[in-house]
């Protein structure tokens, strides 16, 4: 299978190793950058335009450049029906984008495919919602460095923080658009379950922890259910989890495999 990146950071280099090490199912055959990117995370070229990028021809493209991307990028993919797994998942709280991937899949073949990232659970919630979900909350808690470079960062002093302190309260949409570094599980939970607007989010600051810390809850016709998740960070990104690039590689290897789970 041909794999072409969009981005050339931390997940992309995470995904070029596993692609590497799966040499007999996966080729990366290249990725698209920005002009600072001078280095590949990886032996495959760096291209700087999207029509260099489409001369790579690839099978499947893996989204893993942020928000930005996916609005200049998920749409052109799906109109020539290129396959794309989104990494960016929070981009989708966009209404306006979210309608027009959706709009640009109803005329072609293309699939739009998205990792639970460190979300636990998510098969069980998707499974739910087909009953009926009346109720969907999550609780994110990291490291207050984790939250540096973010909304937080001008509203705290993030270095005093000495107790647990809830930096953000409300619906996924808002948790994604204004924290769209640092959650993404609140994206996917909402496409997973009960949407944008029911899914309720808290983020929170917490200096005792040395991980990220995901807890979700779910109430509806098929019963309740609560999972936590003490993820340790990305080694390349503190404001990930490692098991989000995981989540990633799980879904490459469904897209080879005859058995998928």
């Amino acid at each position: 299978m041909k794999v072409a990146l969009i981005g050339n950071g931390s997940i992309a280099k995470i995904v070029t190793q596993f692609c590497a090490e799966q040499r007999d199912r996966y080729n990366v055959v290249g990725a698209l950058g920005l002009s600072k990117d001078k280095a590949s995370v990886g032996p495959h070229a760096v291209v700087y335009t999207f029509e260099e990028f489409l001369a790579f021809a690839p099978d499947l493209v893996v989204e893993c450049a942020g928000h930005s991307a996916v609005a200049a990028y998920a749409v052109p993919l799906i109109e020539r029906g290129i396959d794309q797994i989104i990494v960016s998942t929070g981009s989708l709280a966009d209404v306006d984008l979210f309608n027009a991937i959706q709009a640009a899949m109803r005329k072609t073949q293309a699939k739009v495919k998205l990792p639970a990232g460190a979300l636990p659970g998510i098969d069980a919630l998707s499974s739910a919602k087909l009953a009926g979900l009346t109720r969907v909350t999550l609780r994110s808690a990291k490291p207050p460095e984790a939250w540096k470079g973010t909304p937080a960062e001008g509203l705290h002093n993030l270095q005093a923080i000495r107790a647990p302190l809830v930096i953000f309260s409300g619906s996924a949409r808002e948790a994604a658009m204004m924290y769209p570094k640092n959650a993404n599980v609140a994206a996917t939970a909402a496409l997973a379950g009960i949407g944008f607007q029911g899914t309720k989010v808290e983020l929170i600051a917490d200096p005792r922890l040395a991980c990220n810390t995901h807890h979700i809850e779910a109430a509806g016709k098929f019963g309740s259910m609560a999972l936590t998740i003490n993820a340790n960070p990305s080694p390349y990104n503190p404001k990930t989890s490692h098991i989000a690039a995981l989540s990633i590689m799980r879904l490459l290897e469904n897209e080879t495999s005859g058995i998928i789970i």
